[in-house]
């Protein structure tokens, strides 16, 4: 599809821009191209999302993934099926893909490049199935990427980036699934577990680690469920008052009897090693610790109605975080059906703001919408788990985890419509479009995917070449921590910052000036602890190094 020349020179061209560091791929979206090369000339079209997940290398003709056979019908037989290529070289190369947007490997397919000898495919292929091409490429090259070794002491290493050097220091260890990091005033941390059996919020002052804080709410774990994010009121010192999201299991909810060894009942989608699926949903609620280390003065802020309690495991959100009017900003997943997501009379798949006390600000976007939850500010949503505000255009960012594929990075404004359960650069049975009018698409998006998590821009002293300017995104499935270089509503380009110790739930920039983040093990001693399963983690910090 593309000469061996041409492939040459992207890939020399990569390199260069990426300094040695392995990109996922990233996407710019058409309404804001992110740093991604113009798509060629003659592109015409928009390009659907269909058709089920990829498949092996190849997949061969017949196979049950379409676009694994459409690769293997047209592709094939130059480019090969795996890293090594064939005739021509592999289209399945990271780096090269790095640098091409989508529209420009669209329209490669169908117009073809003529002054190579690359023929047209657009009047063998019709714009679906150009589409399943380009998403089964770019799926492929994350299946074949050679994956680091996990490393489960990062205490030392050294960090080369493209604009800072930095150490890794490791500031608590002996942690189950840190989830969410949050700084008090003078400087201790407090720290959100996933534990086997529930959820803890923890204390750590000057590299010491307390005990769980003694009474803080109960916590159902179940795949995805379990205890989440935390936040500090911005006057803490006056107020003491400090904000948790967790899993709760149904008020009042009754579990039956456990079935018997072997019953296909036993099982069920939810249930596993996190626990037996019961109906519960994301609770937000506010506290203070007293001297005695006790969860004290609780308060609800966000519960939602019995009849959404639901035994699905999934997309509970949910991450925190006030703007300078003391509003405080939460996310909520849509719990694993994407029509939640467009329904503005359910709390799922949305972003909420409200007071600190959890009433409704006046000036919120649904207020006088009949039959709408007030407290939305966006929808549209479907798994968000990062949000941060830009210190210089003072824009809230999100990041949202995609199907299986198409990641994304938003902007979130008042009122909007993020797409979800209506159009998805990644694919989902129901969904066949990438874009809709009066829906807003992506800043960026990632295939493969990545699972990003808690995100935080850096505005300190302690990197200068990050000032103001660098988005730092955490990832679950990807094991990365990301630089997104901000310029406006754009992302000019991106580096990976490490990719090797473990998944990154969340990163926050410290009192002090650091970026700190939050480690949960992925593997270790040659155990697979899964995606969903609570496993050991840590807290470090990037520190400048001499």
């Amino acid at each position: 599809m593309t000469t061996t020349h041409d492939m040459r020179r992207a890939s020399v061209a990569a390199t260069a821009t990426i300094l040695g560091l392995t990109l996922a791929l990233t996407v710019s979206s058409p309404s804001a191209q992110a740093g991604a090369q113009e798509p060629a000339p003659g592109t015409a079209g928009t390009p659907r999302a269909g058709g089920p997940g990829p498949g092996g290398p190849g997949g061969g003709r017949g196979a049950a993934n379409p676009a694994a056979a459409l690769y293997t019908e047209h592709c094939a037989s130059c480019h090969g099926t795996d890293l090594s290529g064939g005739r021509a070289p592999s289209l399945f190369n990271e780096q090269w893909l790095a640098t091409m947007a989508d529209t420009r490997l669209t329209a490669s397919i169908r117009n073809g490049v003529p002054a190579t000898g690359m023929p047209p495919f657009g009047s063998l292929l019709n714009d679906d199935q150009i589409w399943q091409l380009v998403q089964h490429i770019r799926l492929q090259s994350g299946v074949l990427k050679t994956r680091p070794t996990f490393v489960p002491d990062p205490s030392g290493v050294v960090l080369k980036t493209q604009k800072m050097t930095v150490t890794l220091e490791v500031v608590a260890n002996g942690l189950n699934t840190p989830w969410g990091l949050a700084f008090l005033p003078d400087g201790r941390m407090l720290v959100t577990e996933r534990t086997v059996n529930g959820g803890t919020l923890r204390i750590v002052d000057k590299g010491a680690l307390s005990a769980p804080v003694a009474g803080t709410p109960k916590v159902h774990v179940q795949q995805d469920a379990g205890m989440f994010d935390v936040e500090v009121h911005p006057k803490y010192a006056q107020n003491g008052w400090i904000y948790l999201s967790y899993a709760e299991l149904l008020p009042g909810y009754t579990p039956p009897a456990p079935a018997p060894p072997g019953d296909p009942a036993a099982g069920g989608r939810g249930g596993g090693r996190g626990g037996a699926a019961a109906p519960s949903m994301t609770t937000i609620v506010r506290g203070r610790i007293n001297a005695r280390n006790e969860w004290v003065d609780q308060q609800v802020i966000f519960r939602a109605p019995a009849n959404l309690y639901t035994p699905d495991g999934t997309h509970f959100g949910s991450r925190f975080i006030f703007d300078r009017e003391g509003h405080l900003f939460f996310s909520i997943g849509e719990r694993g059906v994407m029509q939640n997501a467009q329904d503005l009379s359910s709390p799922m798949g949305k972003i909420h703001r409200v007071n600190d006390d959890g009433s409704v600000p006046k000036d919120n976007p649904f207020v006088s919408t009949p039959n709408a939850l007030p407290t939305i500010w966006s929808y549209g949503h479907r798994n968000p788990q990062g949000l941060s505000w830009d210190p210089r255009s003072g824009r809230l960012w999100e990041s949202e985890h995609g199907p299986n594929a198409g990641d994304e990075i938003n902007i979130v404004e008042r009122g909007r419509n993020y797409g979800w359960g209506v159009a998805t650069r990644g694919r989902q049975p129901g969904i066949t479009k990438v874009s809709e009018p009066g829906m807003i698409d992506p800043i960026v998006y990632y295939i493969p995917t990545f699972a990003p998590s808690g995100i935080s821009f850096y505005s300190g002293d302690r990197y200068p070449g990050w000032k103001n300017t660098s988005l730092f995104v955490g990832g679950l499935a990807g094991q990365a921590l990301r630089r997104l270089e901000i310029d406006g509503d754009k992302v000019r380009s991106q580096e990976v910052i490490f990719d090797q110790f473990g998944r990154v739930r969340d990163v926050v920039q410290g009192p002090d000036g650091y970026l700190y983040l939050a480690l949960q093990y992925a593997t270790g001693a040659g155990t697979n602890f899964g995606l969903v399963a609570p496993s050991p983690g840590l807290i470090v910090r990037m520190v400048p190094a001499r």
